[in-house]
């Protein structure tokens, strides 16, 4: 391919993925396509598959969306596609039955990923080796971001209010099952057993009393063999999202949204609240509380952001007790990136509104250095 006519930045996005929120990662990489300029940007969409193989997506994902019988899913690959850098510059090589061709080079990454081997610092390592920028956080915030029982831990030293909280690892829970259950009785019901590397409420369950634990357990098991148990925490549910700083600027955190769920089928703000029954939960941005409260958030937000080392987004989940106190619930370094997702929509509320956010986080990304910083 002739790059005697490439002006503009190159920007590969990475959608789909090995993990259970492949579907969703498909509808914020619609979500992108749909928004970016492309007088300033060249679209390069890479899909991967759930196996991990790589693809040129050559149907036009703008249409794919959650609410039909049939999810959007990275299947075929009829151009397998790999990056390869040669120290100076990462291009991106297909191949097709026998015949080798170079796509050009890649200028930045966008990876459109959500849940392991996506948002965890998987494809973060494999990008910092190939040396081409890239959208989001390194990866160690990554991995931190990704694990709720890590993230807790930089929480709580970095002086947050954490909710009380009980990790039961995988080989403990296949020598003692009992006394794992038996330890989650510090904690007061009801209880959210939760898968501790996944997102988008996948394998979360609401547990009431201790007959339901073990159950509970298990299915978050099917995601992950780490599990959290995590004391429901009585209190509003306010987020913030933050965007990295330009140079040495401080990050900047976007107005608070607040999420109330409304529908009696849907015990908490869960998968099918979150992306397939509008109606079930209302989304307020800004948040209706005083300057003081809304002030209190912006700024525990960037630094929740700062305490993990975050760059690029992220967005800042806390409860909000009756007593006025904020205690973080969890920072997710790759949140949901949908048009109507909660992230953009705080920003739209702020005054930067999607195709300009798009703009700014890859012009984040090209500012930055792949390795150490």
């Amino acid at each position: 391919m002739s790059e005697a006519k490439e002006t503009k930045p190159r920007v590969l996005l990475l959608m789909g993925g090995q993990s259970s929120e492949h579907p969703v990662s498909c509808v914020t990489a619609a979500g992108v396509m749909h928004a970016i300029d492309a007088e300033q940007f060249e679209v390069i969409p890479v899909g991967i598959t759930r196996k991990g193989a790589w693809t040129l997506v050559e149907e036009d994902p703008r249409d794919w969306s959650l609410t039909g019988s049939d999810l959007p899913e990275i299947t075929s690959v009829s151009t397998a596609v790999a990056l390869s850098s040669n120290g100076v510059e990462t291009r991106l090589i297909a191949r097709n039955g026998d015949t080798v061709e170079d796509l050009g080079k890649v200028d930045v990454v966008f990876p459109l990923l959500h849940g392991p081997f996506g948002e965890d610092g998987s494809i973060q390592g494999l990008l910092e080796i190939s040396g081409v920028p890239y959208v989001g956080s390194g990866i160690a915030a990554s991995a931190v971001g990704m694990d709720k029982h890590f993230m807790k831990v930089i929480f709580e030293a970095a002086g947050f209010n954490v909710g009380p909280y009980v990790v039961i690892g995988n080989k403990e829970w296949q020598r003692e099952p009992q006394a794992c259950l038996d330890k989650c009785d510090v904690l007061d019901y009801p209880l959210f057993v939760k898968p501790a590397r996944a997102g988008s409420s996948v394998g979360i369950t609401k547990v009431d009393s201790k007959d339901g634990l073990a159950a509970a357990i298990d299915f978050a098991r099917a995601e992950d063999p780490k599990v959290i148990v995590e004391q429901g925490i009585e209190g509003r549910e306010i987020e913030c999202g933050v965007l990295e700083g330009n140079g040495a600027n401080v990050a900047r955190a976007s107005l608070p949204g607040e999420i109330a769920v409304e529908s009696p089928d849907n015990a908490f703000y869960d998968f099918q609240a979150k992306y397939v029954n509008g109606a079930a939960a209302k989304l307020t941005c800004p948040a209706v509380l005083s300057d003081e409260a809304t002030a209190a958030i912006r700024d525990l937000a960037v630094k929740a952001f700062d305490a993990v080392n975050a760059e690029g987004l992220s967005r800042v989940d806390f409860f909000y007790t009756p007593e006025g106190e904020w205690i973080i619930n969890e920072i997710n370094t790759m949140p949901g990136f949908t048009p109507s997702s909660m992230y953009p929509h705080m920003w739209q509320k702020t005054g930067i509104e999607y195709p300009e956010l798009i703009h700014r986080l890859i012009d984040l990304a090209l500012e930055r250095t792949t390795g150490l910083r």
